[in-house]
């Protein structure tokens, strides 16, 4: 069931099933303050997204409570009702919460048992999710990646591209625009590499190919979501119109934002 019909509405019912499910719903408001804050703007789907997972891995709603109502989650984070419903719609899809409609209706967390994993939409399951996290340190190949990428993005624009390169950064823009969800994650890490190798550092290129290596090694053990695609794209659009405007500042802030939000997607799934 969509999640787009809940707004938790059963929050006032009577007797004493109305009471206690005011009670649940104003102990799980308590828990989530330390976590729960607002998002930035730039990236309010991914980072919402990132926080009620981590409340979730926190076990700071117990299976079988009630998320607090949409108005309320949306107003502590700072987003939209219709970007909230977005997020719930994942947490769905992943089978984390599960929708009831009724006077005593809501989002509810599911037991871990009957819980989906994130990795089942990935390669290998559990098991390889917990092998390749293992592997490395996400923060530092999150923090590595970003250094790469925003001074890659800021070199190409602050030196400014011959009519060669500036052609081949449109035409790996235009590869990422109508592709399939299954096939974008190869079109992005092209436009990603284009970018690197037009910078002028050889070994910025090396380094990032590497480092993109390890990135999407992980972003296979998270589901592509329609959602952060499409805002993905935007970016890409706004990043590529800075660097061809010669705008450093632009460019590079552009990609630390875009960085972000990719990050905050891992860090919500795989921490």
């Amino acid at each position: 069931m969509s999640p787009d019909g809940v707004s938790g509405g059963g929050v006032s019912g009577g007797g004493a099933g109305g009471h206690g499910a005011r009670d649940a719903a104003g102990g799980a408001r308590d828990r989530l303050a330390a976590v729960l804050r607002p998002v930035r703007a730039g990236n309010g789907f991914e980072e919402a997204l990132e926080q009620v997972l981590q409340v979730l891995r926190l076990g700071l709603v117990p299976a079988g409570e009630r998320l607090p109502a949409e108005r309320d989650l949306a107003e502590r984070l700072g987003v939209s009702r219709v970007t909230l419903r977005e997020v719930l719609r994942v947490l769905h899809e992943e089978g984390l919460v599960e929708s009831r409609r009724g006077r005593y209706g809501g989002t509810f967390v599911l037991p871990r048992a009957e819980a989906g994993d994130a990795s089942a939409s990935g390669t290998g399951g559990a098991a390889e999710l917990r092998r390749r996290i293992a592997a490395v340190d996400l923060e530092d190949v999150l923090r590595f990646r970003e250094v790469l990428e925003v001074g890659a993005a800021g070199l190409c624009a602050a030196h400014g591209l011959d009519g060669a390169g500036s052609e081949r950064l449109r035409a790996a823009l235009a590869g990422t625009r109508d592709t399939p969800p299954g096939g974008y994650r190869h079109r992005d890490t092209l436009l990603h590499l284009t970018l690197a190798e037009l910078s002028g550092s050889p070994t910025l290129a090396v380094r990032y190919a590497a480092v993109r290596a390890t990135l999407n090694d992980l972003l296979d053990c998270i589901p592509l979501l329609v959602r952060n695609l499409e805002h993905s794209q935007r970016q890409h659009t706004a990043l590529v119109e800075a660097v061809l405007d010669r705008d450093a500042e632009a460019a590079r802030e552009g990609m630390r934002e875009h960085c972000a939000g990719t990050a905050a997607l891992l860090r919500g799934f795989l921490t």
